[in-house]
């Protein structure tokens, strides 16, 4: 959406000026929020100054490992664990504020166990069970 906009008031900007259309195109640089290194996914938020978003993936890009979503001012909020592509294990959401959210576990990308619901002061206020014993996390 952001390129077509700024396509568009290029195109605007161009049909008053005498510079050719194809030469101010050429400058338009777009960003490349995304990189894949050694194994890690890593999402950035623009700028490319602070990660969005990091995890591991396995040969075939898939998620595979510990996932973490940091705000723009670099707070942890939300930690899920993969394996092969699926949830597996522990996770945890926070609000904004930092306070937590909710917290579970899933089985082969379902929800299982008793999951606790949170206000934003971190008042406990839902429990919903899911059944099914929830996985002992060790190797994280």
């Amino acid at each position: 959406m952001k390129i077509t906009f700024l396509l568009f008031l290029l195109l605007v900007a161009a049909s008053c000026s005498t510079e050719p259309i194809k030469e101010k195109i050429e400058k338009i640089e777009i960003e490349n929020l995304i990189e894949y290194k050694d194994g890690i996914y890593t999402e950035f938020y623009p700028g490319k100054q602070k990660v969005k978003i990091r995890g591991a993936q396995d040969a075939k890009k898939i998620r595979d490992g510990k996932w973490v979503l940091l705000s723009p001012n670099g707070k942890e909020m939300s930690i899920t664990f993969f394996e092969k592509g699926l949830r597996e294990g522990h996770t945890i959401v926070k609000h904004p504020n930092g306070r937590i959210n909710y917290v579970g576990e899933y089985l082969h990308n379902e929800q299982i166990g008793i999951w606790k619901f949170y206000d934003e002061k971190g008042k406990l206020i839902k429990e919903e069970d899911y059944g099914k014993t929830p996985v002992q996390i060790t190797n994280y």
